[in-house]
Order: structure tokens, then sequence, then C-alpha cells
């Protein structure tokens, strides 16, 4: 109060003026940024119960309950179809006897028999690579004879070169794989080099071309969910 009773009085009268004013901001301020807040917690809030609702509204889209629905129906009859071939006996390569030889070609739409003898070292190579496709390419049979203990089909079919592999289609013996001839005519050919000579021979499907196009339709199915949100001198004979 001293040090005030030396100013001029209009003087001190601006000095408080300006004191109350700065408070006066200083709250107003303060105010101002409670009511963002609260406004930003109300956004936030309204945002998070509308994307609820859309989600719920997604769940009860009737189209997407019938994609749902037809592929569990797909899956259900690939289930059985697969079940039904494993009773026919595809999924493995097995061996037959010549006795079994005519069932076993008119029973299935696709066979892969391989005419074999057991001391012939190219025929076991060919089992190894035959073994490894048949649990994968379970929509054709694959089964295998030795040559030895069948002589009247061996005949019949005029096999003359072994490992011998014929192909038949709905009973009938459509192509052969002679030896190594159309395998690079080497012992170190690959499974997949096998895969793609039956594939162009066309008694097996390429697997990884419907699971390619299985892939782009439940691409499709997603977007569209985000979108509503010879002889061969090389091989053994018989």
């Amino acid at each position: 109060l001293k040090k005030f009773g030396r100013m001029d009085p209009d003087s001190v009268k601006s000095t408080l003026s300006n004191l109350a004013f700065g408070n006066v901001m200083a709250a107003a301020a303060r105010d101002y940024q409670k009511e963002l807040l609260s406004q930003e917690k109300a956004n936030a809030a309204a945002s998070s119960g509308h994307e609820e609702f859309d989600l719920d509204e997604l769940m009860d889209d009737p189209e997407l309950e019938k994609l749902h629905a037809d592929r569990v129906a797909a899956l259900k009859k690939e289930a059985e179809k697969r079940q039904e071939l494993k009773l026919q006996g595809h999924g493995e390569h097995r061996e037959i006897t010549e006795a079994d030889f005519l069932g076993e070609v008119t029973g299935s739409d696709k066979v892969v028999c391989h005419f074999y003898h057991c001391e012939f070292y190219r025929c076991k190579i060919m089992d190894k690579h035959l073994k490894a496709l048949a649990p994968v390419h379970l929509k054709t049979k694959f089964i295998k004879l030795d040559a030895e203990n069948a002589p009247f089909f061996v005949s019949k079919l005029g096999i003359k070169t072994l490992p011998c592999v014929i192909l038949f289609r709905k009973g009938v013996a459509a192509e052969r794989l002679v030896g190594f001839q159309d395998l690079g005519g080497k012992d170190d050919f690959t499974t997949e080099t096998l895969r793609t000579f039956f594939i162009k021979k066309g008694i097996i499907e390429d697997e990884r071309k419907d699971d390619d196009d299985q892939d782009e339709d439940d691409f499709v199915a997603g977007k569209h969910k985000s979108v509503r949100s010879s002889v061969n001198p090389d091989s053994d004979s018989d």
C-alpha cells in the first residue's frame, strides 16, 4: 500500500484493471479447453457407436450370410467327395494284383498304373514320385502292378520296357510313359517334372490353380465385405 501510495491514482486503477482482465482471460481459456476436451470425447463416443452399428449391420447382411452358407455347403460337399474317393482306393499309391486290374482301372475315371519290376532301380525311382503325388491328387487313382505277376496284361498292353506308366481314362489306356524319356531321360528328375507331365496329359488336375481360384474368390468376398464395410535305351527292360 505504501508503494501504491507513491503512484498516480489513475495508474494504480489501470494496473488493477489489467490484472483483473488477465484473470478473466485465463479462466475463459481454461473453460474453452474443457469444452474442447468434452466435445472430443462426445465425438469419439458417437464414432464408436456408429462403427458398432455398422458391424452389426454387416453381420446381418443377407448377401454375406448367403455367401457364407454357400461356402460351408461347398466345403461339406468336397469333404464328402474326398471320403468317397478314398473308399474307392484313391489317395495312396497302392499295390494291386492281376486279378484286381480290370476292376481298378474301370472303377475310376482317371487312373495311373505303374507296371514295374521289383529289382529295377528306375522302377523304385518312379514309385517314389508316384507315392508323393497320390495323396495330393485325390481325384486320380494311383496303382502299381508287378509286371512279372501280370503276364496277360503286359502282353495285351504291349509293354516292352520298364518302368511303364499307363494312364487310363474311363477304363481306356489313353497315354503311356515309357522309362524316363519324357522326363529328361535322367534318374534325377523331380516330382514336379512328373506332375507337369501328368497335368499336360490331363490325367491329374493342377491343384495349385484351384487354390489360386479359391484365393481369388475369397478376396472378392472379402472385398465385398469391406465395401459393405516309346523305348528309352537307358531304361531297364524286361
